[in-house]
C-alpha cells in the first residue's frame, strides 16, 4: 500500500468515525413542551409533562422532550394556536382557552357537568368526549393523556356559597361558560389566565376567582384570599386539561417514537389519576394553614348555581354552538 493510499484510506476511516458520532448526536429529535404552571414545585400537570419527558428519553427511540414551564416558552392563551401551526410540539392547556377558535370547548368548563373525580374518568370513553376529540383532531392537535382538574372559589371579601353571595364582586372565571353563570348571579368579570390570578388579586382588579384546585396552591393564592369555596361533595368546577401534540409534530415520528410516546403518556396519566383526589386535600390544608377560612357548598347552594347555569350558560351554548346542545346531553347521559 503506498504512502498516498494509507493517507486515503485513514481520512476516510476518521471521516466515516465522525459521521457516525454526528449521527448519533443528531438522530435525537428534540421536541418543545410549553405550559403555564410553576415547574419544579410539585404541580401535577408540570409532573405530568416531566413524566412524559423522563420516559421518552428512557426509551431510546431518538427523541427528547425540552420542558419550559411557567410560560416561559409561550403565553398560556398563545399555546394552542402555537401547537396547531407546528411552532410548539407539546403542551398541557385547560382546553378551554382555546374555545374562542374551537367554541365547543367550552363543554369541558360548563358548571355543574361533571360533579366529581368519578364521573370525570367515565367521561373521558364517553361519546362526549369522542366529539371533542374529533375537534381537536381537526384543529391540529392529538390528545395523549387525560386530565380533569376539580376547582373551588375563593374570595377576598366573602365566603362564595349561594349565588347571592358572589354578586357585586369582581371575579375571574377560567371559561365563557362560568362567566356566563357568574354574571347570571349579578357579579362582574376580569378574565385572565390562572397565572395571573394573583397579581389580580394583589393590585385589587379582582375580589374573587375560581379555578383549579392544582392552580390554587401553584400560585399561591391562599396569600391573597380571605375565605375558600372547596369541592366538597358538590363541585360546580371541573376543568378538562389534556396533554396535547401538534399533528404536524406527530406526523415527523416514526412508529417506535410514536409508540415511546404513547407509552410515556400512559404512565403520565396514570399517576395524574392517582394524585387528582389528593389536589383538594392538599389545597384545603394550604388553605387553613395560611388562616383562610374553608367552607364547601350545601347541595341546595350547588342546586341554585345550576339553575343559573342552566338559563345561561347551558343555554347560551346549546343556542349559539353548533352541535352544543347535543354536546350537553352526551355529557349529561353519562352517569
Amino acid at each position: 500500500m503506498t504512502f498516498t493510499s494509507l493517507i486515503k484510506r485513514l481520512a476516510l476511516t476518521i471521516a466515516a468515525i465522525g459521521m457516525a458520532g454526528g449521527t448519533a448526536g443528531a438522530a435525537d429529535l428534540v421536541l418543545k413542551a410549553s405550559h403555564q404552571f410553576p415547574g419544579g414545585k410539585g404541580d401535577v400537570r408540570d409532573e405530568m409533562v416531566q413524566i412524559l419527558a423522563r420516559e421518552v428519553k428512557k426509551a431510546n427511540v431518538g427523541l427528547e422532550i425540552k420542558v419550559y414551564p411557567g410560560q416561559s416558552l409561550y403565553k398560556a392563551k398563545e399555546q394552542w394556536g402555537a401547537l396547531t401551526k407546528g411552532q410548539l410540539d407539546i403542551t398541557s392547556l385547560p382546553l378551554d382557552y382555546a374555545s374562542g377558535r374551537h367554541p365547543q370547548f367550552s363543554a369541558t368548563l360548563m358548571p355543574g357537568l361533571v360533579r366529581n373525580h368519578d364521573r370525570a374518568l367515565r367521561l373521558n370513553s364517553s361519546p362526549f368526549m369522542k366529539d371533542i376529540k374529533a375537534i381537536i383532531d381537526k384543529g391540529g392537535a392529538v390528545v395523549i393523556a387525560d386530565a380533569w382538574l376539580s376547582g373551588a372559589f375563593a374570595s377576598k371579601k366573602t365566603c362564595i356559597t349561594d349565588p347571592a353571595s358572589i354578586k357585586g364582586q369582581v371575579t375571574r372565571a377560567a371559561g365563557p361558560a362560568f362567566e356566563q353563570m357568574l354574571v347570571g348571579a349579578g357579579a362582574s368579570i376580569s378574565s385572565m389566565a390562572s397565572s395571573e390570578i394573583y397579581n389580580g388579586m394583589q393590585t385589587g382588579v379582582l375580589d374573587a376567582t375560581n379555578t383549579s384546585s392544582g392552580s390554587f396552591v401553584s400560585f399561591r393564592l391562599y396569600e391573597q384570599t380571605k375565605c375558600l369555596t372547596a369541592p366538597g361533595a358538590n363541585a360546580l368546577w371541573f376543568m378538562y386539561e389534556p396533554i396535547l401534540v401538534s399533528k404536524r409534530t406527530w406526523g415527523k415520528l416514526n412508529a417506535k417514537q410514536k409508540s415511546a410516546l404513547q407509552a410515556a403518556a400512559k404512565k403520565a396519566e396514570q399517576y395524574f389519576v392517582g394524585e387528582s383526589k389528593k389536589l383538594d386535600d392538599k389545597m384545603i390544608a394550604a388553605f387553613k394553614k395560611a388562616g383562610v377560612k374553608v367552607v364547601e357548598m350545601s347541595g341546595a347552594d350547588y342546586d341554585a348555581w345550576l339553575a343559573i347555569a342552566k338559563k345561561t350558560s347551558y343555554k347560551i351554548f346549546s343556542d349559539k354552538v353548533p352541535g352544543g346542545k347535543e354536546l350537553i346531553e352526551k355529557a349529561l347521559a353519562v352517569k
